[in-house]
């Protein structure tokens, strides 16, 4: 470790302990892309409780792009510049490279909603020395959202569902889309009519939707990881002169605009990963760790947020002061 790192660590942890607001310690966020709301509301909650605890916190746009976004850690580490990071993997493997430089140099590193290596599905750490996994494990969220489908099908032969994933560039998302179509293959009177990509974003999602519709015109319901492709998939339909609240609707992310769709009864469902509250947990650790304080390594989002994961029109009822931690 170099020694202006060293007097960096030393000068943030007796500040914040001190209660400081003008620690002399920053924290880097390694946003996978900072063009969408939930990066922006995971650095919200990350900002909040890093000025709290006398830290600044900046974040760093990974463009969606693995190699991009390794060589950013790379830069940040050898710029001497931070006293923490926290970082939305676009690659949860190729990426543990990267972590482990940052281990080696004694810099306190976290992961937000993926946790780094080959197994997704375990917050126990890949990588000796990580300081914290905040973050919702794939299979068990899209296993209750296939599983919600399965429900909302169980009267009807057949049930035709499109799914309309991020992208299959992403271990993740492919994780997700094989267990959609596990769960769902299950069942008989189910059938999966089409897969598209929507890329975390309406416009995408919007054309993916209108290329399904042409081929596949009869459609119940609609499952997607993202409420971003949400907003386009609505518009396709619309489009199409469908009914929308006819068609069931499943997203991810409990954005702002799913919660109100879902009140409203145009949607029906949505997976919440809490970007915000996640940001701040993540970085409660962080400072944790910089300062010596005792650290919690392993943050189930499914568990942590303010309400239940799975969100749907009863759960809000019960809720009805939760809209959402995000815009889409």
């Amino acid at each position: 470790m170099t020694v202006l790192r060293k007097t960096l660590l030393a000068s943030a942890a007796a500040a914040a302990m001190a209660g400081s607001a003008s620690a002399e310690g920053m924290i880097a966020y390694f946003a996978s892309t900072s063009q969408n709301g939930f990066n922006q509301a995971t650095f919200e909650g990350v900002q909040e409780v890093a000025e709290a605890r006398g830290y600044g916190a900046e974040m760093i746009d990974g463009q969606f792009d693995a190699a991009v976004q390794y060589g950013q850690i790379e830069d940040a580490l050898a710029s001497d510049k931070y006293v923490g990071m926290i970082v939305a993997p676009n690659d949860s493997v190729g990426i543990a490279g990267a972590f482990e430089q940052v281990v080696a140099e004694g810099i306190p590193i976290g992961a937000v909603l993926f946790p780094i290596g080959p197994d997704l599905n375990t917050l126990e750490p890949q990588v000796d020395g990580i300081t914290v996994t905040a973050a919702s494990p794939p299979v068990p969220g899209a296993t209750s959202q296939a599983e919600d489908v399965v429900e909302h099908c169980a009267d009807k032969a057949p049930c035709n569902v499109v799914i309309i994933i991020g992208a299959k560039i992403f271990p993740f998302d492919n994780l997700r889309l094989e267990t959609f179509q596990r769960v769902l293959g299950e069942e008989d009177n189910i059938d999966v009519v089409a897969v598209g990509e929507g890329w975390y974003a309406p416009d995408p999602s919007l054309q993916a939707m209108t290329d399904i519709l042409q081929a596949s015109p009869d459609v119940d319901v609609v499952l997607s990881n993202a409420d971003q492709h949400l907003v386009g998939v609505e518009i396709a339909l619309e489009a199409a002169g469908m009914d929308v609240s006819d068609v069931y609707l499943s997203g991810g992310g409990a954005a702002a605009i799913a919660i109100d769709a879902i009140r409203e009864g145009r949607w029906d469902a949505t997976l919440a990963y809490f970007p915000k509250t996640m940001g701040a947990l993540a970085m409660e650790q962080i400072a944790n760790a910089i300062e010596g304080k005792p650290v919690n390594s392993m943050i189930n989002m499914d568990e942590s947020g303010p309400i239940e994961a799975m969100i749907d029109a009863e759960v809000l009822e019960a809720n009805p002061d939760f809209s959402g931690e995000w815009e889409q």
